[in-house]
């Protein structure tokens, strides 16, 4: 049993860079899954289905809303939000992304799809518009770091948007619920996709993995600390991800501003990364990004020190913009941060050397550039003739 060297928790970690500067996107070039690409493998890299919100964020608050008083955001901006967080989250890292929702067949329907299709290049071919139901919506308020949110929606359709049949993909993102068996889940795994789950906070306080029943299929599992050591009933991160290893192969807890701790139970693998010091403006959405930078890594075949590594960057890249999938990062930015932080003076050489993979990943993209539309801070602009 190997353990390979990894940096401590409370090691240093470089020092990330000011927010990178809002800009004209493009579609990355970089792939990478390059490598391992055959004839015949599934067509889709990720594979996912929950619910689509319209997320309006307002952002540059100075404290949260008085109660009887009006305040001015000074500015706003408007996304996909829900699972679209996720599957824009894997299609920017150059992942090919399947997505199964519901889209109502208003106009926050309509932006929302056209969004993820034409936006993100998200195949949509297992989703549906429901005629006469309204879209999901969440107002975000950001500000001091921290987010209030307001949401609404109506009663779910009655057709469960995810098929029978998923398509066949390399690995599927679930979120677990406890007491509830997804179908799919088992459908999917039983094809030879990989599952990684996370999970929300237990309503209920019964905080028991028997009620994960879906956890059987999954390769990995990503809680956060308080969940994990809840499940567990143990006395630390790292005890908890131990004790998960008894119930899935590879157990990721993430601790936050400490970074995450991980174990492979099939290997023995352990892996700590200390999370970048960065100016966190927006947490909203940095979960998501953090598992598909770790569900790339694995697609990628990466040391487990390295997908860690690479989930907190992606991660920590995010809150430093405002809004869910509109600042989920793509190669462009984990490029310009790993150009920029190199160049910066009094930076630890064992910190940077954490991140040397990247080398090999974001040379200077090349090719034909493929604009990909935003989403803009309002809805339904006219288009000129």
């Amino acid at each position: 049993m190997t353990t390979p060297t990894a940096p401590t928790g409370k090691g240093p970690s470089p020092q990330g860079p000011p927010p990178l500067s809002k800009g004209p996107y493009r579609r990355a070039t970089t792939d990478p899954l390059a490598g391992l690409r055959e004839p015949g493998d599934p067509p889709w890299d990720v594979y996912l289905t929950g619910t689509v919100f319209l997320d309006i964020i307002f952002t540059g608050l100075d404290s949260a809303p008085v109660r009887g008083t009006e305040s001015w955001a000074r500015g706003m901006g408007s996304s996909p939000g829900g699972v679209a967080n996720m599957a824009t989250a894997l299609a920017r890292l150059g992942l090919k992304t399947s997505l199964a929702a519901a889209f109502g067949d208003d106009h926050y329907g309509d932006y929302c799809w056209d969004a993820l299709e034409q936006g993100e290049g998200i195949d949509l071919s297992p989703s549906r518009t429901v005629p006469g139901w309204h879209s999901p919506v969440t107002v975000s308020m950001a500000y001091e770091g921290e987010r209030t949110m307001v949401s609404h929606g109506h009663e779910p359709p009655p057709e469960e948007p995810a098929p029978d049949c998923p398509p066949r993909a390399r690995a599927a993102v679930a979120s677990l619920v406890p007491g509830t068996r997804a179908p799919w889940i088992a459908q999917a795994a039983s094809k030879g996709t990989r599952i990684f789950a996370d999970v929300g906070w237990d309503d209920t306080g019964a905080w028991d993995l028997a009620g994960l029943a879906d956890l059987e299929h999954c390769e990995a599992f990503l809680p956060n600390a308080e969940e994990a050591m809840r499940y567990t009933r143990t006395g630390s991160p790292q005890e908890a991800a131990h004790a998960l290893t008894e119930h899935v192969p590879v157990a990721v807890v993430t601790l936050g501003a400490e970074g995450a701790y991980a174990v492979d139970g099939r290997t023995g693998e352990t892996a700590v990364v200390p999370a970048i010091a960065v100016e966190a403006l927006d947490p909203t959405g940095a979960g998501d990004v953090f598992v598909a930078g770790f569900v790339t890594g694995t697609l990628a075949g990466w040391p487990l020190a390295d997908r860690l590594a690479f989930a907190g960057l992606t991660a920590a890249l995010s809150v430093q913009e405002f809004g869910g999938s509109l600042s989920a990062p793509g190669w462009a930015e984990i490029g310009a941060w790993w150009r920029q932080v190199r160049s910066l003076a009094g930076q630890d050489p064992e910190a940077l050397r954490r991140y040397a993979f990247l080398a090999d990943l974001v040379r200077e993209e090349s090719g034909r550039p493929w604009p990909l539309r935003r989403a803009v801070p309002t809805i339904g602009f006219r288009r000129s003739a």
